[in-house]
């Protein structure tokens, strides 16, 4: 795949690239397209693959972090029992 058409994948959004993969699996099991076409429908639908799970890792990095911060705030229960001793 061409550094352009990479390039060209990371504008799109995750449910664009999402349809876009629909779209290349519906075209690849219609067996309507010539080898070479196949070939290249696989080859972009690999490179969507790949940015979709990037992406897809991307977002659950941020939810482990965010979940990390909940984890070490404070319960409103300590914060109750910390105002009671002040």
């Amino acid at each position: 795949m061409e550094e352009q058409e990479i390039r060209e994948l990371d504008k799109l959004t995750f449910r664009e690239g999402m349809d876009e993969l629909g779209r290349i699996v519906a075209a690849l099991e219609s067996n309507t397209l010539e080898l070479e076409e196949s070939l290249s429908q696989y080859e972009q639908g690999i490179a969507l693959l790949r940015m979709l799970r990037g992406r897809l890792d991307s977002a659950q990095q941020r939810v482990d972090v965010l979940m990390g911060e909940l984890e070490q705030t404070a319960s409103d229960e300590e914060i109750d029992t910390n105002l009671n001793k002040a």
